[in-house]
């Protein structure tokens, strides 16, 4: 089976990289290539709508904008509120990064040798082994998932990317002229993987899936047996993983989350992760890809491409390269566990709140910093949709969440779940106030609703 995938797959990487590089040359020394992408319509992405909702919100003469900012669950910023600050030892790494006067200048692109032998120390493990090599840093989580998915990707190849999910990556795929095709989360199934569909979905121009696993914005976390599952459609089909662990570790007490990698023995994996949301500094920009190469599948080529990726902004903040070691190896775990512990109370206070609500239908979350909400719009006939519910909602009870509109997946609504506790009780309980006010009861022959 490895021999097989290896055969099948080579040659697919070996065309995607001679065209990617002859593409990227030809785009020299003119137009570059990100410009020629850049002109390109993208579609809204999460944080478009997000802006496109408030500012909405904020002009109209009904609204609260004092209130309203004060009682936000869409914003996946963990530090807004500053009530869940990262811990002292991570403050001291880069304070001592910046009194060594060491990482002042540039680094080489793909980040010091020193971070990135850190890095691979970090997350290696004897079912998916690292060296220093294996590991490319990044200006956040984010360029990560662009560099990854700009290497495995040609012009007119798709990706399978999963509905619910995050806006970004086709927001990212577009931009490159790469198609994307939706794979469906099954709320009633805790958000797994409709693997049927999945692979429904898969053709010889699939350049490789993308799996998120904890959840933005489900917050589902996947078991090492449905895992094991995805992984069986990839190798079936000979399509690499793009795996988006940036919320990895953050699972609550209970549940477990394996890398893509470490259950992996032939499928290729590149794991895209940071210091953004375990650690709560987002604003660093630290990111980092994983190439977990297995049986030499990707060889040189992936390697290659992104080097020469990594090359177009001079790779990440070389301070926070310079804290890395420190912050990886010296954060105390008691700060892992007790945002972890937060974050799961804030989720069974939201979810058992919200659970009660005539209408709603959240689903409980096991990690990540979210918590997902159906809404049964046939009890709501005064709404078109998810984002017309929203919209209300924030003119009537100054609560603001995101429509899942935002993530192709309508008739749902996001909620996040690091705001102070008081401040997610009062909030469910404007929700509540707002869903009694406006829902409507089934009538008894059950065709219809009670005016």
């Amino acid at each position: 089976m490895e021999e097989q995938y290896g055969e099948r797959y080579a040659q697919k990487v070996e065309d995607r990289l001679l065209h990617y590089l002859q593409e990227l040359e030809a785009a020299l020394p003119g137009d570059s290539y990100i410009d020629k992408i850049l002109k390109k319509e993208s579609p809204v992405t999460e944080e478009e709508e997000e802006e496109k909702l408030l500012m909405e919100v904020i002009t109209s003469d009904a609204a609260d904008v004092a209130t309203t900012l004060k009682k936000l669950l869409r914003c996946g910023d963990p530090t807004v509120f500053g009530n869940l600050p990262t811990d002292n030892a991570v403050l001291q790494a880069l304070k001592d990064a910046i009194d060594s006067q060491q990482y002042n200048g540039y680094a080489p692109s793909v980040g010091y040798l020193k971070s990135r032998q850190a890095v691979a120390s970090f997350y290696s493990c004897p079912e998916a082994p690292l060296e220093a090599e294996d590991v490319i840093l990044a200006s956040g989580c984010s360029q990560a998932i662009d560099l990854a998915i700009s290497v495995l990707c040609n012009p007119g190849d798709n990706i399978l990317v999963p509905c619910p999910g995050f806006s970004l990556y086709k927001t990212l795929a577009v931009s490159m002229g790469i198609e994307v095709k939706l794979y469906n989360l099954l709320p009633e199934k805790s958000w797994e993987v409709d693997l049927q569909q999945m692979e429904s979905l898969i053709d010889e121009r699939t350049s490789c899936m993308i799996v998120t696993n904890p959840s933005n914005p489900c917050g589902s976390v996947f078991s090492e047996e449905h895992l094991r599952k995805i992984l069986q459609v990839a190798s079936r089909r000979c399509v690499p993983v793009l795996a988006d662990e940036i919320y990895s570790d953050m699972v609550f007490p209970g549940c477990s989350c394996p890398s893509m990698a470490s259950l992996s023995t032939d499928v290729p994996v590149l794991s895209c992760s940071g210091l953004a949301k375990r650690w709560l500094v987002p604003g660093w920009r630290m990111g980092w890809i994983l190439i977990h190469d297995r049986n030499d599948v990707f060889g040189s080529k992936i390697r290659q491409g992104l080097l020469k990726l990594s090359q177009r902004i001079l790779g990440a903040c070389t301070v926070v390269q310079g804290a890395l070691e420190s912050i990886l190896n010296n954060t105390p775990q008691g700060f892992y566990d007790s945002t972890v512990g937060f974050l799961k109370t804030n989720s069974e206070i939201c979810f058992n709140e919200l659970n009660a609500v005539p209408g709603l239908n959240p689903v409980m979350p096991s990690g990540a910093m979210y918590l997902m909400v159906g809404i049964d719009m046939d009890h709501f006939p005064g709404f078109k949709d998810d984002v017309d519910f929203t919209q209300q909602l924030v003119t009537e009870q100054s609560v603001f969440c995101l429509p899942a509109s935002a993530f192709e997946y309508p008739n749902f609504f996001r909620i996040v779940v690091t705001v102070p506790e008081e401040m997610m009780v009062e909030a469910c309980g404007r929700i509540r106030d707002f869903c009694r006010r406006h829902h409507r009861p089934r009538s008894r022959n059950g065709n219809d609703l009670d005016q």
